[in-house]
């Protein structure tokens, strides 16, 4: 077993869809949908602090397996805490080349809470 298998957490993709608002029209909500495993990087970098104190959200490194490709919006949410997060860069953009021995891809995220919720 490899140290990015072992920092592997499960996660779930969360389905965004639509249910009724209660007033006769429709409101989006989020479900939980695919459970995947996600090691998560917090980037604790001076230029990521400074985006903090002004106000940007805590960001992180997502790396999962070739075979989940997260794309810009999804939204993941952490099993062991219920933290939640979006997903701010394009999974095809950064992935081990099929040549390699290394199974990973990589997204960013931010934390994300779900609004009106």
């Amino acid at each position: 077993m490899s140290l990015v298998d072992n920092a592997m957490e499960t996660s779930n993709i969360m389905d965004k869809t639509t249910a009724p608002d209660g007033y006769g029209g429709v409101k989006t909500v989020y479900v939980l949908g695919a459970e995947i495993k996600v090691a998560y990087s917090f980037d604790d970098s001076t230029s990521a602090r400074i985006a903090m104190q002004e106000g940007v959200s805590n960001r992180y490194t997502l790396t999962t397996r070739k075979n989940v490709n997260l794309q810009y919006r999804d939204v993941i949410k952490r099993a062991r805490d219920g933290k939640m997060f979006r997903v701010t860069s394009d999974g095809d953009d950064n992935l081990t080349p099929a040549t390699s021995s290394l199974n990973m891809r990589q997204v960013e995220a931010e934390e994300w809470e779900i609004p009106n919720e």
